[in-house]
């Protein structure tokens, strides 16, 4: 998947990753009024004014760390919303778990990266803040930080052939349950390593 990682794709692989984020914030945002949500650390007062794609952009230009990490970090968010469904992605915490996301990833992945001060700086918030943010979301993913080479593959192959298509994202594929109110986010199997389009209830 190296050629995911090339100069020439990496702003591809940013766009779709802010477009599907603001997918899932947009659908997410509408499930909250239809049920009460758990306000965390990663909640804004306000929605952000930065739209999530200009935000990425940022952290791309000025984080300066490989591009696997921005793989890595979509599959921490994938990870985080399964084990924390209270807290789905949406309009008030997607750019606090975005930055969190990458940092943590940076930290993980690559032998050099900048300190939580830097990114706290390029995301527009405090140290503090920043600091208080990775180690909820290190609690929120249970510290489970490795990513297979299986599992990296599938985000890559996954994402590789949403930007060839280039089509609308279609991320349910269920029939309308009215029951109850349903939230949206993109999840893989990582047992299985296929994708598997769900939502968490």
């Amino acid at each position: 998947m190296a050629e995911l990682e090339s100069p020439e794709v990496m702003p591809k692989v940013i766009n779709f990753l802010s477009s599907l984020l603001q997918h899932v914030a947009e659908s997410n945002d509408v499930t909250s009024r239809l049920e009460t949500q758990r306000i965390s650390v990663f909640h804004g007062l306000t929605r952000p004014t930065i739209s999530i794609q200009s935000y990425l952009e940022r952290i791309f230009k000025y984080a300066n760390c490989s591009p696997s990490c921005f793989i890595v970090a979509y599959v921490y968010l994938d990870r985080f919303t399964q084990k924390q469904p209270l807290l789905p992605i949406n309009s008030f915490n997607v750019h606090r778990l975005l930055i969190t996301s990458v940092l943590v990833s940076a930290k993980f992945m690559d032998d050099m990266y900048y300190n939580n001060a830097f990114y706290a700086k390029v995301g527009g918030i405090t140290t503090k803040e920043m600091n208080f943010l990775e180690v909820d979301f290190l609690f929120g993913l249970g510290f489970q930080l490795n990513v297979t080479p299986t599992t990296f593959y599938t985000y890559c192959s996954y994402l590789q052939r949403e930007m060839l298509l280039q089509s609308p994202l279609h991320l349910v594929e269920t029939p309308l349950n009215l029951g109850r109110p349903l939230k949206l986010h993109c999840c893989f199997n990582e047992d299985d390593s296929t994708h598997q389009k769900q939502l968490a209830v």
